[in-house]
């Protein structure tokens, strides 16, 4: 998506929602690292920081569905592509086609479900953090949402012709 030299440029707004999603993954990283940093020296002096496992349970569940929608962005995230790779190509556009549907429907179900799943928690709450547990759970729908809208722009490259070299670089 514009990432590597020879592809497309995203439109502007998916542009800046993947630099968001690449500094909201460093800022995360670098807050756990800190948190657990300062913990470990704390203890040194027998002190503890009470809500380091929360938080760094928190961050790293979020980091994670984040970290996945960056992955989808660049193409990055696994798959075995040889299957693909012996069609011809027009065949392989309308493998890509058919590949990034389902990628689709399994995203809008996780926003769907994971939706779910945060309405029905915000009366629990993290014991130690005391911040509703759907803090947490908001990452699966958010991070699948950010991930679709990545899809969809393939999605759109695809249905302009654009085989996957052009699409996602050389």
């Amino acid at each position: 998506m514009g990432l590597l030299p020879g592809a497309p440029a995203a439109p502007a707004p998916l542009r800046v929602l993947g630099a968001a999603v690449d500094w909201a993954i460093v800022a995360m990283g670098a807050a756990i690292v800190v948190v657990v940093f300062a913990n470990v020296v704390l203890h040194q002096l027998a002190l503890d920081i009470a809500w380091t496992t929360e938080f760094g349970e928190l961050v790293m569940v979020w980091t994670t569905f984040l970290g996945a929608a960056a992955a989808v962005r660049r193409q990055a995230h696994m798959a075995v592509g040889e299957l693909v790779e012996l069609l011809p190509a027009p065949l392989r556009l309308w493998a890509d086609a058919a590949i990034q549907l389902v990628v689709a429907g399994v995203l809008v179900l996780l926003v769907w479900k994971g939706w779910i799943a945060v309405q029905s928690s915000w009366e629990n709450i993290l014991t130690v953090l005391d911040w509703p547990m759907a803090v947490q759970y908001l990452s699966l729908p958010a991070g699948s949402a950010i991930a679709l809208a990545f899809v969809a722009w393939d999605l759109t490259l695809i249905a302009r012709g654009m085989p996957r070299e052009a699409r996602y670089g050389s």
